[in-house]
């Protein structure tokens, strides 16, 4: 069971109203904790909190510290959220929000009878940490287009966690956010990933949009036993709602696990027993070596011919994340050290740029 410890605020960093990091003293010890207001409601140094602690003592990557859930002195009454749809339902943490297709939403009537995206071009990553390349190779390729961020719930569920998000937004790089499922805290709220689609073009007025799980995926060494999976039955929604499907490769050479060098085995699982429909699989120029295993690789899957299979020159993408400041990281592993997971993606969204308009 989730390991939960009671202790005492002693510090509160200065931040947003998303997510806000905290010391909390347990004992002798002190942690770093994360609370998120919108949950928690407001804190004060002092005040008693209890604090989540399994991600510290499974020792967890992008989960491993402690988060606030409950303040022992804060007002015993919170004002309900501005909507009926409930996320995480029927757990403790179930929390309400303003679905963009609910009715009380302002956007019900316009999204009420959609059921298209209108040929909007879609990138859909495997890993969040490619969200910034895809938005970038976008931008770099056609620089007034419209970003749209379709956050589901394979991984974190507060899209107040992902620091990336947020500092792609301050770069321009995003232009609007949806939280899919039983994900919260985007510029929309979306009942699933079909409807989060639609909201993104038609109340978010995106003109590309990007489709990443949270930070935080899930693996266990098995074919089937991986967020990851949902790659491949986005795409065929993507292709079902009549936008462009585009699936961008996890690609790497210094992850020295057998199952993730050259093509990643989720991408695989995800694009030849997950999906179901044909969709554009875009490969990165890479040095010749590297091309050369990533195209056998993807032979020998059957990729080809399920897919439609294009290279693409994904360099600008890059090139502008360094302009705006943008540094990204996978698992540890800065842009300099994998450049090729992250240029995988931005081929992608070069790719979604010469579709705008089809």
């Amino acid at each position: 069971m989730a390991a939960f410890r009671t202790g005492v605020v002693t510090e509160i960093q200065p931040g947003s109203d998303v997510i806000v990091e905290l010391s909390v003293q347990l004992g002798d010890t002190t942690l770093e904790a994360v609370a998120f207001p919108q949950m928690i409601g407001p804190l004060a140094v002092g005040d008693r909190v209890v604090i989540n602690t399994t991600g510290i003592e499974l020792d967890l990557g992008t989960g491993g510290v402690a988060f606030a859930l409950w303040n022992l002195d804060g007002p015993s009454e919170v004002d309900p959220g501005p909507g009926h749809i409930v996320k995480m339902r029927y757990t403790p943490w179930q929390t309400e929000v303003l679905a963009a297709e609910a009715p009380e939403s302002p956007h019900h009537e316009v999204l009420r009878g959609i059921e298209t995206i209108d040929g909007v071009p879609v990138v859909v990553c495997g890993l969040h940490s490619q969200l910034g390349a895809a938005c970038a190779g976008i931008l770099a390729t056609a620089p007034d287009t419209k970003i749209g961020y379709l956050m589901t719930d394979g991984a974190s569920l507060p899209l107040a966690w992902s620091r990336q998000v947020r500092e792609l937004k301050v770069a321009g790089l995003i232009d609007v956010t949806c939280s899919a499922g039983h994900a919260f805290g985007g510029d929309l709220e979306a009942v699933n990933v079909y409807s989060g689609l639609v909201a993104l073009v038609h109340a978010g007025g995106a003109d590309a949009v990007v489709v990443a799980m949270g930070p935080g995926v899930v693996g266990t060494g098995t074919t089937l036993g991986t967020t990851s999976i949902e790659q491949g039955w986005i795409l065929d929604a993507v292709t079902a709602l009549g936008g462009v499907s585009i699936a961008a490769l996890r690609v790497s050479f210094v992850d020295l696990r057998e199952r993730h060098l050259g093509v990643s085995h989720h991408t695989l699982t995800a694009l030849t027993i997950a999906a179901r429909e044909r969709s554009t699989v875009v490969v990165p120029v890479l040095p010749d070596d590297r091309l050369q295993e990533v195209t056998r690789q993807l032979r020998t899957a059957g990729v080809y011919e399920k897919h439609d299979v294009v290279e693409v020159d994904g360099a600008a993408a890059l090139r502008l994340l360094a302009d705006r400041g943008i540094r990204p990281s996978s698992m540890g592993r800065p842009l300099d050290d994998a450049p090729d997971l992250f240029v995988a993606a931005g081929s992608a969204g070069v790719h979604a740029a010469r579709c705008l308009g089809r």
